[in-house]
């Protein structure tokens, strides 16, 4: 495994290219560069985390066309997950757009989501997921995940944490863009302050959550 130097600016302009020609042959035409200028760095890099964070997958690029309109055969972005469990860790995306930081859980089984809403009800557990959140929030990450527009049946509506229990997911998210680190060895410890600050949150859901 190479050394992790960054992440080039060329793997930000291979993503915006990919936008206007999203097809086979201009990917076959490219993947030198998508190998060289993506895959590796990331690969590195993630590879640097492991000690970290744990062992990561970067997601293949292929979309799964099978069931949609869209038929374009390739993703716009490249994600890796680092998780802690099944569904539950540390995220990355490069795309046009720069570098995408995130973590908490996107799947749910109704087991885990009773388990998810009874740990949110609860006043111990329920008041310490606030207080990660509202800490998580205030370091700048978007607070997302799949949500219902009211809170569920059997809780009260006007429950002290009813933006909470809507939540069927909960992750946490921050668009860093393309600044000048990020294309140096030290984005790798950029990188990880920010996982850092995501740790209370995977630890909850690994705790009260689990899948």
């Amino acid at each position: 495994m190479s050394t992790f130097e960054g992440i080039p600016t060329a793997a930000f302009r291979f993503y915006a290219e990919l936008e206007d020609n999203n097809n086979r042959e201009w990917w076959l035409e490219h993947k030198t560069t998508y190998d060289a200028e993506v895959k590796e760095p990331l690969a590195a890099l993630l590879s640097e985390l492991e000690p970290q964070f744990g062992p990561a997958k970067i997601f293949r690029p292929n979309r799964d066309i099978r069931f949609s309109q869209d038929k374009s055969p390739y993703k716009t972005a490249q994600g890796a997950f680092a998780a802690s469990q099944e569904g539950v860790g540390y995220y990355l995306q490069i795309s046009a757009d720069g570098l995408l930081i995130g973590g908490g859980y996107h799947s749910h089984t109704p087991a885990q989501l009773a388990r998810f809403r009874a740990a949110v009800d609860a006043p111990d557990s329920g008041l310490e997921l606030q207080k990660i959140v509202e800490a998580v929030a205030a370091k700048g990450f978007a607070i997302e995940g799949e949500k219902l527009k009211t809170v569920p049946r059997g809780f009260d509506q006007d429950h002290p944490r009813a933006e909470l229990l809507k939540h069927k997911s909960l992750s946490a998210g921050v668009e860093v863009g393309q600044p000048d680190w990020l294309s140096t060895p030290a984005a790798k410890d950029r990188i990880a302050a920010r996982w850092e600050v995501l740790r209370p949150l995977v630890g909850w859901v690994s705790d009260h959550a689990a899948p």
